[in-house]
């Protein structure tokens, strides 16, 4: 057995690769449009997954785009996404200065939650040991759920 992707609806494609592309820094290895089914597939990977071998392929994530429109609930039960980061402050606060919410924000220099445009919780993780607790994140308080 091979894992091989997780599948987030997202109800604007546009906001969702924004979010995940340019402020989260993933990389879009391949894209699918079905006219028949009327939906667009969008896969991505993180950068240091991407150079993976094929016999490791890298685990991704995709981002389905059903072209008519329907609303998704439950953003909070599918649980979260994880992803390992190089410096937690420096991603929190870019990710803040671009209107994203810190829902639990990283006081201890470990961990971090926001939420994608569609309600999903996303999981910062600091790479190798935590940082220093420093501010404002140290007496920064949650907002919202996570």
């Amino acid at each position: 057995m091979q894992y091989l992707h997780t599948m987030l609806r997202v109800s604007d494609l546009d906001a969702a690769l924004h979010f995940y592309c340019d402020l989260l820094g993933l990389k879009e290895v391949r894209r699918k449009d079905s006219e028949k089914g009327r939906f667009t597939l969008v896969f991505l990977a993180a950068p240091e997954d991407e150079s993976r071998s094929a016999e490791l392929k890298a685990p991704e994530l995709e981002l389905t785009w059903n072209w008519d429109p329907e609303t998704y609930t439950g953003g909070r039960n599918f649980g979260h996404l994880a992803y390992r980061v190089e410096d937690i402050y420096a991603l929190c606060e870019y990710l803040q200065d671009n209107g994203v919410t810190i829902n639990r924000p990283p006081r201890d220099g470990h961990m971090a939650f926001v939420k994608s445009p569609d309600g999903i919780s996303i999981e910062l993780l600091q790479k190798g040991d935590a940082l220093e607790p420093q501010e404002p994140w140290a007496s920064m308080e949650n907002t919202g759920s996570w």
